[in-house]
């Protein structure tokens, strides 16, 4: 197998194809780590969930990571990390715009955007809308690799 580094580019370029990824973050020096679903733009990537201990640490340390793959094979795949800065939209007139957007460009990237979010809630057995929150998360870096199968090992 091949392996290389992937340009700002091709790493926009995988965000935009999937939607599903993995967010991490860290409180007291414990790192926790959820699937979320999320919605990329140049900059920036969007994302909703309800109350609970994500949103409670990502509170306390906005700094977080997200992590995505697009798997074709064990030799062939592609890995983003984008490490990045937490931004609420709240339910008020303030953020209703950003709200919209979130929503909007989440829609456009997969019908599932709300399930994590509402899965939980109903294993907490408390569905609460007013427990949702939209979000988003400043991209301040990303990089990733990707691997191919390699022609000499076929030989």
């Amino acid at each position: 197998m091949l392996v290389s580094e992937m340009n700002r580019k091709e790493c926009e370029e995988l965000l935009a194809r999937q939607s599903l990824g993995r967010l991490a973050c860290a409180h007291e020096n414990q790192p926790y780590i959820v699937p979320i679903y999320f919605a990329s733009e140049p900059g920036r990537l969007y994302g909703f969930s309800t109350m609970g201990q994500k949103i409670d640490w990502i509170r306390r340390n906005p700094l977080v990571c997200i992590e995505v793959d697009e798997i074709i094979g064990a030799t062939e795949w592609a890995s983003v990390v984008v490490q990045g800065r937490y931004e609420e939209f709240p339910d008020t007139s303030e953020y209703a715009e950003p709200r919209r957007k979130a929503q909007a460009q989440l829609e456009k990237a997969t019908s599932l955007w709300w399930q994590t979010a509402i899965a939980v809630t109903q294993t907490r057995k408390r569905v609460d809308r007013d427990m949702t929150v939209f979000f988003c998360i400043h991209i301040e870096e990303i990089s990733g690799r990707h691997g191919w199968p390699d022609p000499a090992e076929h030989r």
